[in-house]
């Protein structure tokens, strides 16, 4: 795995979680409790973006956490980050993680 593969799977994450909750029939939807609670259309789509900014806050200080560039709650550390191969997957995460999250509208 390179760190560019790894990176983009927190992306894909972001994505199924973000869609997967607003999605009608998506295993893990929440839009029959959000109805059920008496939400409009337009405060569920307020609700999604919200939820879209929690993930992308969450997933980019997890990784930029995992490379030590953050902490994560009360401490910042520096960690090598390796794939099952023994390859490192930290050093570039950083910069790869700001293009993902927040280089484009997410």
């Amino acid at each position: 795995m390179t760190p560019e593969v790894f990176v983009k799977e927190f992306e894909e994450l972001k994505e199924y979680i973000g869609e997967g909750y607003f999605s009608e029939g998506s295993e893990i939807s929440r839009l029959s409790r959000l109805q059920a609670a008496g939400f409009s259309a337009s405060q569920i789509e307020l609700t999604k973006e919200l939820v879209s900014e929690a993930l992308t806050d969450a997933l980019y200080t997890v990784l930029l956490g995992l490379e030590g560039s953050a902490s994560i709650s009360r401490h910042q550390e520096m960690y090598k980050l390796l794939d099952e191969s023994g390859q490192e997957l930290t050093g570039k995460i950083e910069s790869l993680a700001w293009e993902r999250f927040h280089g484009k509208n997410t």
